[in-house]
């Protein structure tokens, strides 16, 4: 899956009305706010993994943690988990549509990073050459 983005653009954003508890725009900034949620999505790209395949990939993630994310993942709806009549049992996870877009802003955020993410640290701590 090859992900192009187009250079920054000033958006007009259209009047969204109350930021209530159920606002989809608080379910996306909860979702970012997890962070090994996006690292798991991201993970996921280019197919299905096992759970230990995902915990070597990812690193620094606990079994514990990964299994509490997957579960809620799946209960959002953003992966699929897959069980195999094998022997021992085997299973997979894969992103659903809405994980496969969710790709599109975890890579822009990512760019966003890559592009001020010197200058923002450089600003909360300092440079460490000065």
């Amino acid at each position: 899956m090859t992900i192009e983005l187009t250079a920054p653009e000033v958006v007009e954003f259209p009047e969204y009305g109350d930021y209530e508890s159920d606002c989809p725009a608080r379910l996306a900034v909860d979702i970012f706010g997890n962070s090994w949620l996006t690292v798991i999505v991201y993970t996921l790209r280019a197919g299905p993994l096992r759970p230990i395949e995902l915990q070597r990939a990812i690193g620094g993630i606990s079994q514990k943690m990964l299994t509490q994310t997957l579960r809620r993942m799946q209960r959002m709806g953003l992966l699929e988990r897959r069980r195999y009549a094998e022997a021992p049992p085997r299973v997979e996870y894969e992103l659903t549509a809405a994980g496969i877009d969710l790709l599109t802003p975890i890579v822009a955020l990512g760019v966003w990073a890559d592009r001020h993410g010197d200058a923002v640290r450089a600003a909360l701590y300092g440079n460490p050459e000065d």
